[in-house]
């Protein structure tokens, strides 16, 4: 009796181990694709910033030929100073705007990276809160 109690056990044993490599590739399958998951997006928010940026330099580029276009327009000195003037405001504006962008892309890109980290390389049940 006591040999086919063992024997069970043996047997219990070697089957639990028998599913620890599977235990094991799923938990690293799942982290795979959370970590995939992760950088798609990262690359993502990338593409946008970079899109963004693209449109920036295009409205600066229209905005100097503008300028070029009025200032040579301009028939007097105080034409040409207001040209510059309304130029330099604009182009202040931009700065601005150019500085809250960088803000808010770079917020967004850590955002993404520390969502990756925390849930692209930590699963359920690893103890580390997310």
């Amino acid at each position: 009796m006591a040999q086919k109690k063992s024997q069970s056990e043996l047997q219990k044993k070697v089957l639990l181990l028998g599913q620890i490599p599977g235990y094991f590739a799923k938990g690293a399958m799942d982290r795979f694709a959370e970590c995939a998951k992760a950088q798609t997006e990262l690359y993502e928010k990338f593409q946008e910033t970079n899109k963004q940026w693209l449109d920036r330099v295009q409205a600066e580029a229209k905005l100097a030929s503008e300028f070029v276009s009025k200032l040579s327009s301009a028939r007097s000195i105080p034409d040409a100073m207001i040209v510059c003037q309304e130029w330099g405001t604009r182009r202040f504006e931009m700065i601005a705007e150019d500085a809250k962008h960088v803000l808010d892309d770079t917020q967004k890109l850590i955002r993404t990276g520390a969502h990756m980290v925390t849930n692209g390389f930590a699963s359920k049940g690893d103890g580390i809160s997310t």
